[in-house]
């Protein structure tokens, strides 16, 4: 189908609702492949959180950088207005007035719709002066189960022009994007001169036509090799009928913008700069216009391939922080390419490879979006599920050079938060082992091929470059023993043997660790120091590590019977069936599952006679692994009806809480802990409320059984979580955070979706 042609939107389903006006404020829409990095669509249709130079870039925009429209109806003046909806406040500018660098100043249409139904956004833009209608449809591949296809670094925009007028109308349809190489990424958007930048210089944009795709290429001649800032972009288009500008006019104060805005505004043309590769802490912006003619009622696409290509990844926290410094090596900060350099010469290979396959791409993506939004699922789960899932798109996630999924616990502004594929927090994440198996078990292989210690502890983040030695930090009970269930859940879905096999002597050396470390008379109960999710060590037994354990010894009896070791698997067997009759016995106090600690022997940050939110943690990963019920299910029943009970908060305004402020105000949540028969610690960390907790208790309040959402959903406790969790990022005041931006725990809320459990055969 030609480009220029318009690609039918008719047979799309939507289910969830627009945004529009100031809840546009905080929507960035990640663009981008897994692994790859990628650039935000923000509410209003611009682009900003330019994550794709190998570092988070939370906030960042650049200048000359945004869309314009230029419409001339027959007999009639041209209009002109920037492509977006127009800025919205708070406006804090510098000493110079508000922002003015990417077109702020400019008319711009009047509103517009954002409709976020991953992996595809769509905006209507709206504006009673123009007669034309515009819409784009934003995304990147998604299609589970094949990684490769969802690995493009790539943003794709197809903008769907209609004339509503009664008389033929000339578009231009363009978009401004600034040569960032030599950037590392920009953490706001304060006004100041962002044309200049250290790392800029000799950047050079061209003018290409590869038969297929028109447009420019951007690139530099000042990084190359293995240099970290090394790479270039593109900006493509598959329509013919182009107008191009390499460059904006090089001039002092606002004569840039004035040459751009009085020359397009009037024309809808661009006079081409043809310039000298950029001076020293200089670069330049570089712009591609989509002309089209339209009869009255005619509808057709202006499409924009935006590809780019930073293939050498520097591990910029390399620093151990200590006086003197160890770190970083005389050699400088570890380099290593990423995964899709293997895959791609440049971005204007990406680009070719993109525009050949999209078509087919588009369809597989559109399939598992209709699947997904065509189902019976309410749409608060719809929209828990698909927002969260986006975040394998952002810079929380790498893929190494061989293809090893890596990933942050989420970003702070400029870095990532908290590395290494954090095991126990990682243990939360229902995401990537049920759309893409095969990277879920590449992080299974990681963890037992590097982070086993001589004694069997593991080290719960994984270092950087791949082969470096772990660090000798506490095991993490939680972390390590939910490993063992995560590889039986990884082996019953993919159905290797072959790679069970290859895992199983180190995994089974990890579970063996528990009777040196946790468990050293072998009777089913965790019961030394355990350090834990919280960044803090659990004293005594208590549920969250207590379910993990059993859990693990669960899953390593039907991985060793299946191996054909039955002395180990009865061995494991024994030990649960004496943990689990413990546990029932003597840490559910009638509602719930309590800690038992000695408090003058225990540090500070026990829970004790707590309502823990997460005390069923290790069992529900163990349901969706297909392990069943660990302990009695009634148990389990009254437990979560105790933890809905007392500590959802439908309003969090009059409850204090002196640590991370993740949710507050009139904004509803679980709290991490809860003290309903007293006995409140004197100090603890677990008085906060954290975004994704949520969804391990999501379960059904009369069994564990999948299908609960046909059979219980209409229960007080499961509709009000999932519907006051997601009413909680209405799109204007935050997103689903946590200490960081793009967490993985919120993908927790993946399970929801129906067959996001192994509970069948290998194979």
């Amino acid at each position: 189908m030609p480009a220029s042609q318009s690609r039918s939107r008719a047979a799309v389903l939507h289910r969830l609702k627009p945004f529009t006006g100031q809840h546009l404020s905080q929507i960035s829409f990640p663009l981008g492949g897994i692994g790859t990095g990628s650039v935000g669509l923000s509410g209003r249709g611009g682009l900003i959180d330019w994550e794709i130079l190998n570092r988070p870039s939370v906030g960042s925009s650049y200048p000359r950088t945004f869309p314009v429209l230029w419409v001339r109806e027959k007999g009639k003046n041209p209009i002109c207005k920037v492509l977006e909806a127009p800025p919205l406040p708070p406006f804090q500018g510098g000493g110079g007035g508000d922002p003015h660098l990417n077109g702020e100043g400019l008319p711009h249409m009047d509103s517009c719709t954002f409709l976020g139904e991953y992996p595809f956004a769509w905006l209507d833009f709206k504006s009673r002066s123009l007669p034309v209608s515009v819409q784009l449809e934003a995304y990147n591949p998604f299609i589970p189960n094949d990684p490769e296809a969802s690995g493009f670094p790539a943003a794709i925009l197809r903008y769907k022009v209609t004339n509503r007028a009664k008389s033929p109308v000339q578009v231009t349809l363009a978009w401004s994007v600034f040569n960032m190489i030599g950037s590392i990424g920009v953490a706001d958007r304060d006004p100041a001169m962002r044309t200049v930048e250290f790392g800029y210089g000799k950047n050079i944009n061209r003018l290409i036509d590869t038969g297929s795709l028109r447009g420019i290429h951007f690139c530099t001649e000042k990084y190359s090799g293995d240099h970290p800032r090394a790479g270039d972009l593109a900006l493509v288009t598959p329509n013919r009928d182009v107008t191009l500008m390499r460059c904006w006019l090089r001039g002092p104060w606002f004569s840039p913008m004035h040459d751009f805005w009085d020359t397009f505004s009037t024309t809808g043309l661009f006079i081409d700069h043809d310039y000298p590769p950029s001076d020293e802490n200089q670069s330049d912006a570089g712009a591609v216009g989509i002309r089209l003619s339209l009869k009255p009622g005619e509808s057709r696409d202006a499409v924009f391939y935006l590809t780019w290509y930073f293939p050498n990844f520097e591990k910029y926290w390399h620093d151990c922080g200590q006086a003197g410094g160890c770190c970083p090596p005389a050699g400088g900060k570890p380099v290593w390419k990423n995964y899709y350099a293997s895959r791609f010469e440049n971005a204007l290979d990406v680009a070719e490879r993109l525009h050949s396959e999209e078509a087919h791409l588009h369809q597989r993506t559109q399939a598992f979006h209709q699947a997904l939004f065509g189902s019976s699922l309410p749409e608060e789960v719809l929209d828990a599920v698909s927002s969260q899932m986006a975040i394998l798109k952002t810079a929380t996630c790498i893929r190494l050079p061989d293809g090893t999924f890596y990933g942050f616990e989420g970003c702070a502004p400029m870095s990532g938060c908290c590395e290494g594929s954090c095991t126990h927090v990682w243990n939360y994440q229902q995401a990537l082992p049920f759309l893409f198996p095969s990277l879920e078990r590449s992080m299974r292989t990681a963890d037992y091929q590097y982070n086993l210690r001589e004694d069997g502890g593991m080290c719960f983040r994984l270092q950087l470059p791949l082969g470096s030695s772990p660090n000798d930090f506490h095991a993490a009970a939680d972390g390590q023993m939910g490993g063992l269930i995560k590889l039986y859940r990884d082996w019953k879905i993919s159905g290797d043997d072959t790679w069970l096999e290859s895992l199983w002597p180190r995994a089974r050396k990890a579970l063996e660790f528990a009777w040196v470390q946790w468990d050293p008379d072998q009777d089913g109960v965790i019961d030394g120091i355990q350090h834990n999710t919280y960044d803090i060590e659990f004293h005594g037994p208590n549920p969250l590590t207590a379910f993990f354990y059993l859990g693990a010894l669960r899953a390593g009896a039907e991985i060793a019977e299946h191996l054909g070791e039955f002395e180990s698997a009865d061995r494991y067997r024994e030990i649960f069936r004496q943990g689990a009759t413990w546990v029932e016995q003597n840490l559910f106090n009638g509602e719930y599952f309590i800690q038992q600690h000695d408090p003058e022997l225990a540090p500070m940050n026990q829970f004790g006679p707590g309502c823990l939110t997460d005390q069923l943690l290790g069992q529900w990963i163990s349901s969706l692994s297909g392990l069943g019920d660990l302990i009695d299910p009634g148990l389990v029943r009254k437990s979560l009806k105790s933890i809905f009970r007392h500590n959802w908060r439908k309003s969090l305004k009059d409850h204090a809480n002196m640590q991370r402020v993740y949710a507050l105000n009139e904004e509803s949540g679980l709290l991490l802990c809860s003290w309903p028969r007293g006995a409140v610690p004197g100090f603890h960390s677990l008085t906060r409320m954290k975004s994704g907790l949520e969804s391990n208790t999501r379960l059904p309040h009369t069994s564990f059984s999948r299908g609960w959402w046909r059979r219980d959903w209409k229960s007080c406790e499961a509709q009000e979580t999932v519907s006051m969790a997601s009413a909680a990022t209405p799109g204007m005041n935050s997103n689903a955070a946590t200490i960081m931006h793009g967490p993985c725990l919120p993908m927790a809320c993946c399970w929801l979706v129906p067959g996001s459990s192994s509970t069948g055969e290998p194979g």
